[in-house]
């Protein structure tokens, strides 16, 4: 974010912040809050919550499942922190679409509308995903804290037609850091002097406005500039990017690795205001895999899973033990999810065993929300390839997320053609999550 405010007419964080309100209605703020750990390429539901060991060895694989603290739930045997918070959430295991690519199953799973995205660069949707209809809808939950914020990337989705307002404050990741530290909202000490010197003339060149204008636009316009210099100068967003303020234990609980980091960020800027927080988890340090897409002729899934997935445990588990521990857990849902699944008969490439693109079944994690825990909702045949009970569509899914943020299924947008669209073209929330 660059200071145009003390700039006095380049793009920065002061007109960043009109174009935010000029694409959200006024007055719409609520408490709910989402944070996303987005698995990029696609978990096996075979290896983490969906287990088949009485399938046939081509189906079944490497893995066993473990009991949970909940009687009849069972997930993989590398998640054994998470077997013993199964009361604290629910697993949709009957989720399924018909989209094949990375790119258009992420379109399909966050808008609703399936094959309508063209699998080139630069991936831009054709429809806005739920998480920019939440921000413009909604808007900002505390002042001076972003509303949107995205770590260490964006995949494949955004704002389309309501505008890239509505995309996130990106977090970037340093490659030569292993120990994650977040960038600073501040100003340099040295600097300090200048931007006061630099608000009172910018304060004298309204004064010179207020005399001209009639209308009221000035003061308007102040507001955003006032917000701007408030997000630079205030403790709200400046302290939840500390994380240097937790306590040892719990960094340490999280992973002193990018991603545990990322995740206990993640839920300081929650806590501290931010409605929408993603963070992609692609790998893990170490790992040459660069995400969840384990086809067999990269590598030999596996190897993979057994790096994986004892992170991906003291991540998750780390984040639901925390919301609850801080009374957050009416108030913060939290997903882990992809965009996809991968087969589950197993394929071979040069003896090396993996999965391949597969989006007819697929399990999504869920914690909190003030949604009923210690449940799984649906299941898969005896082979896991697609729902036998409860199957689930991802509009559906997104129906739930919607009404748990409070956002009226019957909204429509206009698209860029002037023509209405609806916020969803079907889709009824989840019963076993709502009611």
């Amino acid at each position: 974010m660059r200071l145009g405010l003390a700039g006095l007419g380049s793009f920065g964080l002061s007109e960043l912040l009109r174009l935010q309100s000029r694409a959200t209605e006024p007055g719409r703020t609520g408490p709910k809050s989402i944070l996303v750990l987005w698995l990029w390429g696609g978990p096996s539901h075979m290896e983490t919550f969906d287990l088949k060991p009485d399938a046939p060895s081509e189906y079944r694989g490497d893995f066993n499942p473990i009991r949970t603290n909940v009687p009849g739930i069972l997930i993989s045997e590398h998640l054994p922190r998470l077997a013993r918070l199964a009361d604290k959430f629910a697993i949709l295991r009957s989720m399924h679409h018909d989209s094949t690519g990375h790119v258009n199953s992420t379109h399909t799973l966050l808008t609703g509308y399936p094959g309508e995205v063209v699998e080139t660069t630069p991936f831009r949707p054709r429809h806005p995903d739920m998480w920019a209809v939440a921000n413009k809808l909604l808007g900002t939950r505390t002042s001076g804290v972003p509303p949107y914020v995205a770590m260490p990337r964006t995949r494949y989705h955004g704002a389309a037609y309501l505008g890239a307002a509505l995309d996130p404050l990106v977090v970037g990741s340093d490659p030569n850091n292993p120990e994650f530290r977040p960038p600073q909202l501040t100003i340099d000490e040295t600097l300090r002097p200048r931007f006061r010197d630099r608000l009172e003339l910018l304060g004298q060149f309204d004064a010179m406005r207020y005399s001209v204008d009639a209308t009221g636009q000035t003061q308007t316009m102040d507001q955003f500039q006032q917000e701007a210099a408030r997000v630079l100068t205030s403790n709200a967003a400046r302290s939840a990017f500390d994380i240097d303020k937790e306590d040892a234990r719990t960094r340490d609980r999280y992973g002193r690795h990018e991603i545990g980091q990322r995740c206990l960020l993640a839920r300081r800027l929650i806590e501290a205001g931010a409605r929408i927080v993603t963070v992609d988890f692609p790998c893990v340090p170490g790992q040459r895999a660069f995400s969840w897409d384990d086809h067999a002729s990269v590598w030999n899934i596996f190897e993979q899973m057994r790096i994986r997935l004892p992170v991906l445990d003291q991540v998750v588990s780390a984040l639901v033990e925390d919301i609850h521990q801080r009374g957050l857990q009416d108030d913060v849902l939290l997903l882990v999810m992809g965009e996809m699944s991968h087969t589950p008969r197993l394929s071979n490439f040069n003896g090396q065993p993996g999965r391949e693109h597969w989006a007819r079944s697929m399990s999504i994690f869920l914690s909190g929300g003030g949604m009923p825990m210690g449940q799984a909702i649906g299941a898969t045949n005896s082979r896991g390839e697609e729902p036998r009970d409860r199957p689930v569509t991802p509009n559906d899914f997104q129906a739930t997320l919607y009404r748990y943020l409070g956002v009226p299924l019957n909204t429509q947008f206009t698209d860029l053609s002037g023509r209405p669209v609806s916020l969803l073209p079907s889709g009824t929330p989840i019963r076993e999550l709502v009611d």
